[in-house]
């Protein structure tokens, strides 16, 4: 069985992953370009003095990795992080380690030490965001419905769309993972 850190290794810079996506490339990259970071010295400071690794779980095709990833990029290139990314379908043994609720959901973010000691994980969705998803999809007819796959087409566009548009989302994400991070970094002092 490999280590957190082993995947580690075997993963591809977020960098990287983001320049061969092949779906939400586009979307993802305009999220990262217009998204700025706060003014935050104290958590950059941190990130910089404990120089975490970032194991990602991830896959292009989720909405979910295609807005957050760009957050964490935007982080880790203030910070100068490692993030490393791996791909969900091609790794269920690591990503059966981090289910949540039962279910394979991404992105997983799993903070390494420098020498691979798992010190904290999040995702794959922040509260806030969970609750705009769970309105959206209220309004969907039951899957027994014959305009069900229509409307789930539609709810799944307009999810998107606040995604990728709405940049209170961004910040609600930078903050779910800013405190990660600090928890996970500080809590071995």
């Amino acid at each position: 069985m490999m280590t957190e850190q082993q995947y580690f290794e075997k993963g591809i810079s977020l960098e990287s992953y983001m320049a061969q996506m092949e779906s939400n490339q586009q979307k993802s990259y305009s999220i990262y370009e217009k998204f700025e970071l706060p003014k935050d010295p104290e958590f950059l400071a941190l990130l910089k003095d404990k120089k975490p690794h970032v194991l990602v779980i991830t896959e292009d095709w989720s909405g979910d990795a295609m807005m957050n990833n760009a957050i964490l990029r935007k982080i880790a290139d203030a910070a100068d992080l490692d993030v490393h990314c791996i791909y969900r379908d091609d790794n269920l043994e690591l990503m059966d380690r981090y289910l949540t609720n039962g279910e394979r959901l991404i992105p997983k973010y799993i903070v390494l030490s420098e020498g691979g000691d798992v010190l904290g994980e999040w995702g794959p969705r922040a509260p806030k965001v969970q609750e705009f998803v769970d309105k959206k999809k209220s309004v969907l007819p039951e899957k027994e419905d014959p305009q069900y796959k229509l409307h789930v087409k539609t709810v799944t566009g307009e999810i998107l769309d606040g995604f990728v548009y709405n940049d209170d989302f961004w910040h609600v994400v930078y903050e779910e993972l800013r405190q990660v991070f600090q928890t996970a970094l500080t809590s071995r002092e």
